[in-house]
């Protein structure tokens, strides 16, 4: 018997990627580029427990076990690890996996779900990268963003040409210390499950959009070349227009779909007129945003603007009376936004009245690692591949910055999250 444990962050794109060439090997018709959000504050976190003893293999999501043989990508997934490695040849696994964050409400939560799960299993069956890139084709398989997962920083997926997909990898583009002072804010505007899944979006778009091929033939391949020298350069105006623009683009895409898909709403349009707005009163582009296939906003902001960009969110976006404490995972970060308060201009440049309860609730973040082996002390199965966790706990409404003990033994402790309601392999078993 072997076990081992692990962390995946998510990664959320400035340059996105949506459709694909292929879909059983989840191969884009563009390349893509993201940065990997620190596992402080969004992570999925996975056991792997492999045994001679196991009859079948087994999941568990956030304590419910899922029937695993209705669950093609996760299949995938095994099939490839175990065609490259006779290690633990005949044994099963039992994988137990949770997240700490909305799952299928554009937070790139099959991205965390995926790598963590490859990840586990190629450090369990002894695999290594054959060439730069190899192991993220694994993840790849089982959601296509989730091969930017496994590095941390700024990371890219080059699309490829292959028919087979082995060019189609993921490429670190500079390590998570390369721009420390790049920080964000993540508005959750919903964490409820979008109505059209990106499977099922992307495949539409691809159909129907004209202007989907259009963006990846003529558009994406020059923002790639400018988006990763902006961020070589930490030229932040750069990187945030690019960003801001490339979002625009792909929600606009899906707009040209037909019938049109709508992940953005009105909290969401508001946002990005907030953001316009709040750069018009700072006389220079201070906050970018980007919108993954869902209402949720992504701020991109530098360090020493972060709490005046977080105090114009504050008394724009307020939360409702009572929930205040909650409201931002970082306390010491909601304090100091108070202290600063917003910019002098902005009232006269987004003269809405201030929209009460309209966002749930706010990450501070910032760039972070890739996955990552965690020690045994913060295993979610016991040494018998069982499950630590047995029921779901509700979602709590303190600080997302504080401990969450996930059931009574007091090895399973994981810091800095909330538990949502499904994990995101469990959309996936869903949907298939």
């Amino acid at each position: 018997m072997a076990q081992v444990t692990v962390a995946s962050p998510t990664n959320i794109a400035v340059i996105k990627y949506w459709g694909k060439r292929d879909s059983k090997l989840n191969l884009p018709i563009n390349s893509s580029v993201s940065i990997t959000i620190n596992q402080a504050d969004l992570r999925t976190v996975t056991t792997v427990t492999a045994s001679k003893d196991f009859p079948t293999d087994r999941l568990w999501l956030n304590g419910e076990e899922e029937d695993i043989e209705k669950n093609k990508r996760v299949q995938k997934v095994f099939a490839m690890v175990r065609g490259r490695s006779s290690k633990w040849a005949g044994m099963k696994v039992h994988v137990v996996s949770i997240n700490n964050f909305p799952t299928a409400a554009g937070l790139a939560s099959s991205a965390a779900g995926y790598a963590a799960l490859s990840f586990a299993l190629a450090k369990l069956y002894d695999l290594e990268d054959a060439y730069p890139g190899d192991l993220s084709t694994i993840a790849r398989v089982g959601s296509g963003s989730a091969c930017r997962s496994l590095a941390g920083g700024f990371v890219a997926w080059d699309m490829g040409d292959k028919a087979d997909g082995t060019d189609s990898c993921a490429r670190q583009v500079a390590p998570a210390n390369h721009w420390p002072e790049l920080q964000v804010l993540i508005l959750v505007v919903s964490d409820k499950k979008k109505a059209v899944s990106s499977t099922a979006g992307m495949q539409t778009a691809v159909d129907t959009s004209p202007l989907l091929a259009h963006r990846a033939a003529k558009v994406v391949p020059a923002r790639m070349v400018e988006m990763e020298a902006a961020y070589h350069k930490k030229d932040f105006a750069a990187f945030a227009q690019l960003a801001m623009q490339d979002s625009n683009q792909f929600h606009s895409t899906c707009l040209d779909t037909y019938p049109p898909i709508f992940y953005l709403n009105d909290v969401s349009r508001a946002v990005i007129q907030f953001v316009h707005a709040f750069n018009t009163a700072c006389g220079e582009v201070r906050l970018g945003y980007t919108f993954d296939a869902g209402p949720n906003a992504v701020l991109l902001v530098l360090k020493q603007h972060a709490p005046q960009a977080l105090a114009a969110v504050l008394a724009h976006f307020p939360p409702e009376r009572g929930a205040e404490a909650g409201y931002v995972n970082r306390p010491a970060m909601r304090q100091a936004a108070l202290a600063v308060g917003p910019p002098a201009g902005l009232a006269a440049a987004f003269p809405l009245e201030p929209q009460v309860g309209v966002i749930k609730y706010v990450y501070h973040t910032d760039v972070g690692p890739g996955a990552t082996i965690l020690d045994s002390s913060e295993a979610l199965a016991d040494s018998a591949g069982m499950p630590l966790m047995t029921a779901p706990p509700p979602r709590p409404a303190a600080s997302l910055s504080g401990a969450l003990e996930l059931c009574s033994s007091s090895r399973l402790q994981l810091a800095a999250g909330v538990l949502a309601a499904a994990a995101v392999l469990a959309v996936a078993a869903r949907k298939k």
